[in-house]
């Protein structure tokens, strides 16, 4: 717990002759969760992509488990970071059991065919997949993609998790099931990155809160730290009120309305 397993120092990116990140440091450590918000348009997506070693930097560093991310070959680096992205797409009509074997292809040849099946089926049942295990990818909804794309990130079984608005298609209950259990594989030694819109599931489940803005880091700490009405306020161009939870004690953010 507490040992460094991703992090952004000083990374400024461009895209499309627009600067997308500017000057961005940002650490990952194994046992915390750490969720990422801002506006549309702030960099988060361009943060995942560039911790997975999907995007490359103009200038700063990115290390993945100590080391820069681009002299990692692909299935190294397949087995120390696993992405969700924001929208999955299954070209073939594989079926939900398959899609989430995908997520074991960085081990073939290393794990025995039984942990596979193991790690598969632990990582449909605590997404409560298993059900429709045997339908085929495409004929879900919405929410079901999400939560099977999720078991395929779990099954790849690797100690940093990057995941870009994974509650962003789910109900209710299914965006407490999917922090809890990125809570709990956190509490088990991993390192979680996720992208978030709603800023009181991120004020529940993560341990801290980066804030991004116009392609900056404005601020990263303790949820209770950094969730302020005057930053939000600010940040997201719209007058915000933050609260104590009645219950829990933690930060209720409210548009003031």
């Amino acid at each position: 717990m507490g040992v460094m397993l991703a992090a952004l120092s000083a990374v400024s990116v461009a895209r499309g002759g627009r600067t997308v990140l500017d000057d961005v440091s940002l650490t990952l450590s194994a046992g915390e969760v750490v969720a990422v918000v801002g506006p549309n348009g702030a960099g988060k997506s361009t943060m995942v992509g560039v911790l997975a070693g999907d995007l490359s930097p103009v200038s700063g560093t990115v290390t993945v488990d100590g080391r820069p991310v681009e002299r990692w070959r692909p299935r190294e680096l397949a087995v120390r970071r696993s992405v969700l992205p924001q929208h999955t797409a299954v070209a073939f009509p594989f079926t939900v059991a398959q899609v989430v074997a995908m997520g074991r292809a960085p081990w073939a040849g290393i794990a025995s065919a039984d942990e596979d099946e193991r790690v598969v089926a632990e990582a449909m049942a605590v997404t409560e997949v298993t059900e429709f295990a045997g339908r085929t990818f495409s004929t879900l909804s919405g929410g079901e993609r999400a939560r099977v794309a999720l078991a395929r990130v779990l099954a790849q079984r690797t100690p940093v998790l990057l995941l870009d608005e994974p509650t962003a298609a789910l109900d209710l209950r299914h965006q407490d099931l999917v922090l809890s259990v990125a809570a709990a594989r956190a509490a088990a030694g991993c390192g979680v990155l996720a992208v978030l819109h709603d800023l009181n599931l991120a004020a529940a489940y993560a341990d801290r809160v980066a804030i991004v803005a116009g392609g900056r880091l404005r601020v990263c700490g303790p949820p209770g730290e950094v969730l302020t009405g005057d930053l939000l306020t600010e940040v997201y161009h719209r007058e915000v009120e933050v609260m104590a939870h009645p219950r829990t004690g933690s930060p209720l953010v409210l548009p003031v309305r």
